[in-house]
Order: structure tokens, then C-alpha cells, then sequence
């Protein structure tokens, strides 16, 4: 289903799609698992890190992220002061213990992770590392997603390379990314993994790279969305809202602004 899944509804993101159908797949079916599975997930706003994250926990639970076993966690939504960092640290281990206690097998998801404090992350390596019990707890069937901007220039940058030297973007290779881009999330300043044990100690499994989304997969986003929503498509519509997103870079306009992000509020005004 996660395949099926991210293949119909996932587009412009053949190394995502790779990526975690085989990281999931692998950790699911081993039986003897070290750690728990660690993805965070790098890329522009609009290009499908919520998404993934959603279909992951659909596929693994029967009522998806409604599941009382995933949790999610919005950095200005749940730790927003950065005077209050300590509490923050003894609430989320807290709450982390306490439910992979009730639940081994338990979803925990990061947005925003690049406006998160940092090393306030950190307070949760004891948890993604190789212990066999923390305290009597057992962490390693649980899974852990990180989404996060930070990166997202350095994607870009090697997609843009691939664009000007005529290549093409299913030709990226994951080796093009994984390395330049741990390196550039843990040297960002404005990013929870700011100089992260995490990183430096090899604890997240994957970094998956989302690459910018182009006019065509614009495309493909409204004209899914026009579906699901039960209306015949319209290509006239389906054009004129595709070419009402912002590109950039300014010259070449090839990526979305926004990537699909605000197809949902631009078919609202043509078909509500």
C-alpha cells in the first residue's frame, strides 16, 4: 500500500518514493532490528514532506495519523520559547518513554524542524541510539520522521546543475544528495540539527532529499486534487491555475514558488 501509495500520489520525487518504500519495508520485516528507524525529510515547502510522512502512517495504521500511536510535534506550535528549553527537554522524553512503554511500534513526527531550538533534538538521542533498554524500555521498533526546509538550497542547487548540463532529474542518484546535504542541514544555524549529535553520531538512518517541483508536476497536483474532489477536469482551469504559481529561478522559471501547497485554495476560487 505505502508503494501503491506513494507511486499514484507522490510526484517529481522518484528518490523519495525509493527511498522510503525500502527504508519502511526493510524495518518493518526485520525482526531484529538495532535501532529505531531515523528518515528526516529535506526540501522546499509544498513539495511533499507532510504528505509522506501522512501515507507512512497510513500504512502502517489502521486510522493513519489519527492513530493514538503517532504523535506529532510543530516546533512554534508545541516548543515555542526558547526560555522554556528545559521543560521542553523533560516533556518530550517524558512523553516519548511513556508511550513507546504502551505502544513499542510508535510514530513520532518533527515538523518544522528547522525552526525548532537547537539542541533541543538532542534531548532525544538516547532514543534513536543502539541500546538494547533505556530504563526498562525497549525503543528500537519505534520510528521517527524529521521534516525540515533546512537543505532545501543545497537540493535545489544540485537539480539546477542537473537541468543546465541537460540531464535529467530521474537521473539524480541519492550519493548526489545524502552527503552535501547532512552536511549543510548540520552547519545551518537556523535548523535544530545546528551541530546535532544526531548527525554527528550517525543516528538518522536516511536523509531524503524533496526536489523542487516543476511546472508539469504542478500539473499533476491539480489535476489530482480536481478529481478527488469528484469534478470532470478542465484543462483550461487546469492550466490557468498552474500558471498562476510563482517560479523561480527568475530567469529560467522552472520550480514552484510554493511547489503544490496552495492548489487546494486556488481550486476553491474556480470550482466553490
Amino acid at each position: 500500500a505505502l508503494e501503491d501509495n506513494l507511486d499514484k500520489r507522490l510526484f517529481g520525487q522518484h528518490l523519495v518514493s525509493k527511498v522510503v518504500v525500502k527504508a519502511v519495508k526493510g524495518f518493518l520485516n526485520n525482526s531484529n532490528v538495532k535501532k529505531p528507524l531515523t528518515l528526516s525529510l529535506h526540501g522546499w515547502t509544498g513539495t511533499g514532506k507532510n504528505f509522506v510522512s501522512k501515507i507512512v502512517a497510513e500504512s502502517i495504521y489502521k486510522r493513519g495519523l489519527q492513530s493514538k500511536y503517532v504523535h506529532q510535534f510543530v516546533a512554534t506550535l508545541h516548543f515555542p520559547h526558547a526560555h522554556n528549553i528545559n521543560v521542553y527537554k523533560d516533556q518530550l522524553q517524558s512523553w516519548i518513554r511513556g508511550n513507546v512503554s504502551i505502544c513499542p511500534r510508535s510514530l513520532f513526527i518533527f515538523d518544522e524542524m528547522d525552526k525548532m531550538h537547537a539542541g533541543l533534538i538532542d534531548s532525544i538521542k538516547p532514543f534513536l541510539d543502539y541500546y538494547e533498554f533505556l530504563d526498562g524500555v525497549s525503543y528500537r521498533q519505534a520510528i521517527f520522521i524529521f521534516l525540515s526546509n533546512a537543505g532545501a538550497e543545497k537540493i535545489t542547487e544540485v537539480a539546477l546543475d542537473f537541468w543546465r548540463n541537460g540531464k535529467r532529474r530521474e537521473d539524480i542518484q541519492l550519493q548526489d544528495m545524502q552527503n552535501a546535504l547532512a552536511v549543510s542541514v548540520f552547519n545551518n544555524k537556523n535548523s535544530g540539527f545546528w551541530h546535532s549529535t544526531l548527525i554527528d553520531r550517525n543516528l538518522i538512518d536516511y536523509f531524503v532529499p524533496f526536489l523542487p517541483l516543476e511546472y508539469k508536476h504542478v500539473k499533476m497536483c491539480v489535476r489530482v486534487e480536481i478529481e478527488s474532489r469528484g469534478y470532470a477536469v478542465d484543462e483550461d482551469i487546469l492550466t490557468r491555475i498552474a500558471d498562476e504559481m510563482t517560479y523561480f529561478p527568475r530567469e529560467e522559471r522552472i520550480y514552484s514558488d510554493k511547489g503544490c501547497k496552495t492548489v487546494d485554495a486556488k481550486l476553491d476560487y474556480y470550482y466553490d
